[in-house]
């Protein structure tokens, strides 16, 4: 398996370590060993929001260790270009449908996520993982 694309709530499961997704999700990790993960700037930004408005030190030194780990994903204007097809096709939000364009345009094998809104816009490329 190449390059799969981890969505935010993955990682908050993760870091944060709620029981049931965060283990669901480290399984699927330690499952496909050959795998590259992949963030965007727009998961770490979604991921570090709770944290700062908390003002939890630990948290982001865990989140920004957490990042270094992954195959860094950016997002040129190509991504936002394409990501108004499934927005408007499918009625997705737009960081959603900027997760599935991001990871698209990376040519990522995989979009992990629990986010059925995504599952359901491309059945055949976003894995549910965990859910909520």
């Amino acid at each position: 398996m190449g390059l799969i694309y981890l969505d935010s709530c993955l990682l908050i499961y993760l870091v944060e370590r709620h029981p049931t997704p965060g283990e669901a999700v480290a399984a699927a990790m330690a499952q496909t060993k050959e795998a590259q993960f992949g963030v965007s700037p727009l998961v770490k930004c979604e991921c570090l929001v709770g944290v700062l408005r908390r003002g939890d030190a630990v948290l982001l030194q865990a989140y920004t260790e957490l990042f270094g780990k992954f195959v860094s994903l950016d997002m040129p204007e190509p991504v936002y270009i394409r990501a108004a097809e499934p927005r408007a096709q499918f009625g997705l939000r737009t960081p959603d449908a900027l997760h599935l364009a991001c990871a698209e345009h990376h040519h990522c094998e995989e979009l992990w996520t629990n986010d059925d809104r995504l599952t359901q816009a491309a059945p055949s490329f976003a894995r549910r993982i965990a859910a909520s």
